[in-house]
């Protein structure tokens, strides 16, 4: 049986997780015009990410030359992917492409270290971005993607989803909790979604008791907006907000798998992070929430039934995400008195990957403040608990850690006073 221990080790195993954030593009058309099989193959792979799944890709082959005479007879797509041959004279087709070319449209051009043309001619004729080969899968993607986040300044939200492996693991918890730390520690302004709208408890640990929330903007006739879902909105800190649920059973909440796509989409617009409290079931719009968020926790306990059901999650997360950071998960209710556990060592070997954190079983500490609606750091700060929703939250956002306040020498002393007032 394991017990309680510092999760330290586990967060020094894991791999650096860097912050190269690729934010979804919009619903464009996307013409790519390849000179080499290889060029197709890779833009054709982004065509299926996750990331491209509201864009309309279509390949064909011939470079400029054909991209020139396609576009005589018809309208030019949002984005255009032109990959150049070695030698060719790049600027003499865009400016022939120019001619056929619709005002707004955008360029790609993947070149090769043997092209000449620089850059700034290459700009001036309109060139959104270049790019050079030969290009992988994400090359295209961060290229398609990065015309939409970039060049027209909108803030695009990163979503985390948090799930258990099994009903009654505490995934809710963790999710408020992490929450928390990335709005009062991180002071990221963000949004949690409690997405199980029959039985949802977000409402009850942030304390709150709203009339609307995310039933409304569900089932609402038409497609919500920034305003609509700011009023339905409750406001648990200065940078959280919760959008909970209904939790009531008058209803049944039968979905359809693209439900919440415009939902997560309007937040995005508005909200640097989005949390989701996805339930434990397995549904359409639950798969599509998880395969389609940004960053993916998964909670579990240490023990079979947890382990089996992670290792499948995480095995089809993964296929379904081939060009994303694999999916994180934490080990919850550890060291639990008279237990049988399976030990994080051997749970991490199973699953190929040691665990992002390690929250030990304090039954005194989570059920007071479930009880009290409050989160582990409202009720102590300095708790070691506390700190490990920190680390999750640095983790899995890939920042540094919070910088503490450097105190001077006269603290200790300064404390010991205060304490004796």
């Amino acid at each position: 049986m394991t017990s309680a221990r510092d999760n330290s080790d586990d967060l020094d195993a894991l791999p650096p997780l860097s912050d190269d954030y690729i934010a979804p593009a919009p619903r464009v058309s996307v013409q790519a015009f390849c000179e080499t099989t290889t060029t197709a193959d890779a833009v054709q792979s982004a065509g299926l990410d996750r990331r491209l799944a509201k864009a309309h890709l279509t390949i064909k082959m011939g470079g400029v030359v054909a991209a020139i005479d396609t576009y005589h007879s018809v309208p030019t797509p949002n984005v255009i992917i032109l990959e150049t041959k070695a030698g060719e004279n790049i600027l003499a087709g865009l400016d022939e492409l120019a001619t056929v070319c619709d005002a707004g449209t955008r360029v790609v051009v993947i070149g090769s270290d043997d092209d000449v043309a620089p850059y700034r001619d290459l700009v001036r004729r309109g060139v959104s971005d270049y790019v050079i080969g030969p290009v992988a899968t994400l090359d295209v993607v961060r290229a398609i993607c990065g015309l939409f986040s970039a060049s027209e300044a909108v803030a695009v939200g990163r979503i985390i989803a948090v799930v258990g492996a099994k009903g009654g693991v505490g995934a809710s918890t963790v999710s408020h909790n992490v929450a928390w730390a990335l709005a009062r520690d991180l002071a990221l302004d963000s949004v949690v979604i409690d997405l199980d709208l029959a039985f949802g408890t977000a409402s009850l640990d942030y304390n709150k008791d709203p009339l609307q929330g995310i039933a409304n903007a569900v089932f609402a006739n038409e497609r919500p907006d920034s305003a609509f879902i700011e009023r339905l909105m409750s406001k648990c800190h200065d940078h959280l907000n919760l959008l909970a649920a209904p939790a009531a059973l008058d209803r049944v909440y039968d979905f359809g798998a693209d439900a919440f796509d415009a939902i997560f989409d309007t937040l995005r617009l508005t909200t640097p992070v989005i949390v989701l409290d996805i339930p434990h079931q397995w549904s359409g719009w639950t798969r599509r929430a998880l395969v389609g968020a940004d960053d993916i926790l998964i909670v579990a306990e240490p023990d079979l039934a947890n382990l089996r059901n992670a290792k499948n999650m995480l095995s089809m997360l993964k296929a379904a995400r081939p060009n994303d950071r694999p999916p994180l998960y934490c080990l919850n209710q550890v060291g639990m008195s008279k237990r049988p556990e399976i030990s994080t060592r051997e749970f991490a070997k199973a699953i190929e990957g040691p665990p992002l954190a390690s929250i030990p079983f304090d039954p005194k500490m989570f059920g007071t403040a479930a009880n009290n609606g409050q989160m582990i750091a409202e009720i102590s700060a300095r708790h070691r608990i506390s700190k490990t929703f920190v680390q999750i939250a640095n983790q899995i956002t890939g920042r540094g850690e919070p910088k503490k306040p450097r105190g001077s020498l006269f603290s200790p002393l300064i404390n010991k006073l205060r304490a004796k007032r």
